[in-house]
């Protein structure tokens, strides 16, 4: 079953909802703006590390040796301030509303080359956006709408510039693509080793693992393999999240792998999830894995000059 762009208000409702953990208490639930902020302060940490661990291990050199350019290299020192200036700005703010921010954790990033480095940028880059996206609808308070909106727009900037880097159209999707709370969480704990235990243990759960095992990038209409870190029990989709297109198809077993065909308008870095139905919605209560991350090569633009 799909949800289309046409339908987007209806998607972005779907996923506003599911962005909301289940295990969130009442008084958390009402006033959930202090949660999402050390959500995003704990995403801005993540990347604040990430940015600062490639720059003090490569230089200039490394870089341009491995045929990045030394204009890349200093916008990535300023990407880098970006990311810093997120961490001051949430802890001052999570701070002045009386809460005590999380600390940040330590972390282990799959990289070991400049090249390594930007591709995982791209990456983490398009979760952040993902993550703000999604997060949007349940804040409460239009001051950090708009503070996670302002954050939002250099986020996709700067995945813009590390799709480039890597040869992969920039802005692949016509929209962004919103992603609840535990989906996000799930993919940022695959980066962190562990935390302070003075952290406050944030009211989110890492999902079931879901594993690409097939090679990237794919593309629409083309079979992909996935091994969940669980065998399921009972029926399963693979359901497709890409911009506001979400969408449910069969998958077939072979093993421990499951292999499912890329539906059209997937496009650009998606996410793929095993769902225990197939309505197209991506719920804490129909998610038996995921989501693993997906780079679909998007079809060739069209458009049409009668259109005004």
């Amino acid at each position: 079953m799909r949800f289309s762009t046409t339908a987007a208000l209806v998607m972005i409702s779907a996923l506003g909802a599911s962005a909301l953990p289940a295990m969130l208490s009442k008084k958390q639930a009402a006033n959930i703006d202090p949660v999402i902020l050390q959500y995003a302060l704990t995403l801005e940490h993540l990347e604040n590390a990430f940015y600062k661990k490639a720059l003090s291990t490569w230089t200039l050199e490394a870089f341009t040796a491995q045929g990045f350019s030394a204009e890349l290299y200093e916008q990535l020192k300023y990407v880098t301030h970006d990311e810093e200036s997120h961490v001051v700005y949430l802890t001052a703010g999570l701070k002045a509303a009386g809460a005590e921010p999380v600390a940040p954790c330590t972390y282990n990033f799959p990289m070991t080359s400049p090249g390594e480095f930007i591709k995982l940028a791209s990456i983490i880059e398009g979760v952040g956006v993902s993550a703000y996206l999604g997060a949007a609808p349940s804040i409460t308070e239009k001051a950090y709408l708009t503070a996670a909106g302002s954050i939002l727009v250099t986020e996709a900037l700067h995945q813009s510039k590390a799709r480039d880097a890597t040869g992969k159209i920039p802005f692949a999707n016509p929209n962004g693509t919103p992603l609840g709370l535990n989906p996000v969480f799930s993919i940022a704990s695959q980066f962190i080793v562990s935390c302070p235990s003075t952290n406050e243990p944030l009211p989110l759960k890492v999902l079931p693992g879901l594993t690409l095992v097939s090679g990237l990038p794919t593309a629409q209409a083309a079979q992909v393999d996935l091994r969940p870190a669980n065998p399921p029990s009972g029926t399963v989709y693979a359901t497709f999240v890409s911009g506001l297109t979400s969408v449910s198809v069969p998958v077939t077993a072979s093993g421990d792998l499951l292999s499912a065909i890329v539906p059209a308008d997937i496009e650009g870095q998606s996410y793929v999830f095993l769902t225990s139905d197939d309505s197209g919605a991506v719920t804490d209560d129909n998610t038996v894995a995921g989501p693993a991350i997906l780079e679909v090569t998007p079809s060739s633009p069209t458009f049409d000059l009668n259109i005004q």
